[in-house]
């Protein structure tokens, strides 16, 4: 994904909109002239994975997306909008939106700081001060050593956080640009995953928005709520995760 360690990072808000990322991924699939394939993805993976089924459908085998469920683009509005008029100002999506900020922030408490607070689970979705944003930090889980951690930062320094933030600050063009895809219905078998203590399971109307999901996704085949994980759960519990992947996987192309 753009943005991102050693992929390029091409400079303003504009370039990191839905279509420029799957652009990207298709682009990828010509370079290496792979017809159709099976997509997993996580956080913001799984957000463009979601996007990538219903622009591109005729590309993916089927999908597995972890922690991040699926939302409707809502006509009131992007998820930035009506995160603003569910929680306010201070909902980590409307303060990432403010060029600069977060990434001044971020600098303060270091890239290892704020690792270090997103890994031990301390990281919250509101944000009433900066100057405290970033700051609490536990243990490291035992699923994320120091070497992985070390690992971020040095993927991170390379283009700094604004990159990243700005898949964020491209919220609204994103939604401006994708009205020609309102209502669809996605016909790619699929799977869901997410951790009982992933924030984003707590995220307003979120349980109910993912028993919802399959008004769009019919032939979502499975949702599995993991019991004790967090939002890293393919880290957190892999055995899980891969098991039900691969079956899910197999089963799908036994039925091609």
């Amino acid at each position: 994904m753009r943005g991102y360690g050693d992929s390029s990072a091409p400079e303003g808000v504009n370039n990191y909109t839905y279509l420029h990322i799957v652009g990207d991924l298709i682009g990828l699939l010509d370079a290496l002239e792979v017809d159709k394939v099976f997509v997993v993805g996580h956080d913001w993976g799984a957000t463009i994975a979601w996007q990538m089924t219903i622009f591109r459908p005729d590309r993916v085998i089927a999908l597995a997306n972890l922690s991040v469920y699926y939302t409707p683009r809502n006509p009131k509005g992007s998820f930035v909008t009506l995160m603003r008029e569910h929680v306010g100002d201070d909902h980590y999506f409307v303060k990432f939106q403010l060029p600069g900020e977060a990434e001044a922030r971020i600098e303060q408490v270091t890239y290892d700081g704020f690792f270090r607070h997103v890994f031990s689970n301390k990281f919250t979705p509101l944000l009433p001060d900066w100057s405290k944003a970033f700051e609490e930090k536990g243990p490291l889980p035992e699923s994320t050593s120091e070497e992985d951690l070390a690992h971020y930062v040095s993927e991170f320094q390379k283009h700094g956080f604004t990159p990243a933030l700005n898949y964020y600050r491209a919220f609204d063009l994103s939604w401006e640009l994708t009205a020609a895809w309102m209502n669809c219905k996605v016909l790619v078998p699929t799977i869901f995953m997410i951790g009982d203590q992933d924030l984003v399971y707590h995220f307003p109307n979120a349980q109910q928005d993912i028993q919802r999901m399959a008004e769009h996704f019919p032939l979502l085949k499975e949702i599995t709520i993991v019991e004790g994980a967090n939002h890293f759960l393919q880290v957190e519990r892999p055995d899980i995760v891969n098991d039900h992947i691969l079956k899910s996987f197999k089963n799908f192309l036994a039925k091609l």
